[in-house]
């Protein structure tokens, strides 16, 4: 969690994608991921409701590894890549190998660059794949072949027929040996998992910090993302002993976490907290509008997981039996971390939601993009954890400090 590493992955909010082409919205590198990634867990829990095992904890970091790579080759097409990696195959090793190097320096854990290499590696085909991991790179695959479709799905509307006939058929041709995949079948017909992609995809549309000029803008998406790879990433420097449904949990809360606003929208922090009463009215309309609008279209395999992460997401929980305990952190250490009791540190995930806020304000300003709104929000967000104030093993206020 050094500074120059997160504000690497930061630039993946100003990587446009599609830019050859008109576009309707700002398509941005972060977004992407961010939908590939639900995407994944969709067909995911549909291979995993027939018996499949599914490696969530190998596919939350490939997403880390996969937007590192590509902040790092933005400059150069995915099918020029993919024609170096099949007719270059010696150049294309060489290029993965330059990835590597580029952030040798960034990443000082030695086991999360050891992690980063071995999935390079395997991407590029220099190192087999497991036999068990098979089916999770094939269901991650998959959710990122579906993920561009959508993208030109969108672009469809504004864009010459002429203009995408090629790439249409390329993605058709792309998407073909994936079509085994249940959850991927039922999307790509149309069924309640598209209706509720859709719902999802609004967070794509919605910019934060809606009220004032920004650079570069996100998305409520992208922005979950980005809290998502935050949390991974303090996570393990926090407490690397955390059990892997806890480290999985922790990602996909943190994912999910303003899930709510595909169908309530941004309420911006100042708004809700207008009245002292007003953020706990609020969560409860939340609830209500996901409960009618979002519920029925998940499917059974995975709404009570859903629901799990997003109320009452800013809680330390574990849950056993079915039932949701509120826990301390002390507690999720010491008698909760396994992956029994479902535990999640739902405080770990606010910090890096106000992490993300911060940087979000923070950086604009320093591009010279700046209101009294960036500024009182920045300022507010610095001072309010107190000096030594110690949330799920981190001091919060010298982290903030040492990354703007």
């Amino acid at each position: 969690m050094n500074k120059n590493l997160v504000l690497r992955i930061f630039e993946g909010f100003s990587i446009q994608r599609w830019n050859d082409l008109v576009r309707p919205f700002d398509l941005v590198e972060m977004d992407k991921a961010a939908e590939k990634m639900v995407l994944a867990y969709i067909i995911g829990k549909h291979e995993e409701k027939k018996g499949a095992e599914i490696d969530w904890y190998w596919m939350i970091y490939a997403s880390l590894f996969d937007i590192l790579k590509k902040i790092a080759l933005c400059d150069i097409k995915a099918p020029v890549q993919q024609m170096l990696k099949k007719e270059y195959p010696d150049e294309y090793m060489r290029l993965n190998e330059w990835v590597l190097n580029q952030y040798r320096q960034l990443i000082k854990d030695d086991s999360l660059f050891s992690k980063f290499t071995i999935y390079i590696g395997q991407k590029a085909g220099s190192l087999k794949v497991p036999e068990e991991l098979k089916k999770s790179m094939h269901i991650y695959n998959a959710a990122h072949k579906y993920s561009t479709i959508r993208e030109l799905e969108m672009l469809s509307v504004v864009n010459e027929k002429e203009r995408l006939s090629n790439i249409d058929n390329e993605l058709k041709a792309d998407i073909q040996p994936y079509l085994d995949l249940e959850g991927l079948q039922r999307l790509i017909t149309h069924q309640k998992e598209f209706d509720f992609l859709l719902k999802i995809e609004q967070l794509r549309f919605q910019t934060r910090w809606n009220q004032t000029p920004r650079v570069p803008q996100t998305s409520v998406l992208g922005h979950c993302f980005f809290v998502a790879i935050l949390t991974l990433l303090l996570g393990r420097e926090s407490n690397p002993k955390m059990c892997t449904r806890r480290v999985v949990n922790n990602y996909f809360s943190a994912l999910f976490h303003d899930l709510p606003e595909s169908v309530t929208r941004d309420i911006i922090s100042p708004v809700k907290q207008a009245t002292d009463g007003l953020p706990n009215i609020v969560k409860k309309i939340e609830d209500e509008i996901v409960n009618k609008e979002l519920v029925p279209l998940m499917d059974k395999s995975f709404v009570n997981e859903v629901i799990y992460y997003t109320s009452d997401e800013f809680s330390d929980r574990i849950m056993n039996a079915g039932t949701v305990t509120n826990v301390t952190w002390d507690e999720l250490n010491t008698k909760y971390n396994s992956e029994q009791y479902n535990p999640v540190d739902g405080k770990l995930v606010r910090i890096c939601d106000h992490l993300s806020a911060l940087m979000e304000a923070d950086i604009s300003i320093k591009h010279g993009i700046t209101s009294s709104h960036l500024t009182s929000g920045r300022d507010g967000l610095l001072n309010h954890y107190d000096d030594d104030e110690i949330i799920s093993g981190i001091n919060v206020k010298e982290l903030f400090e040492s990354l703007v």
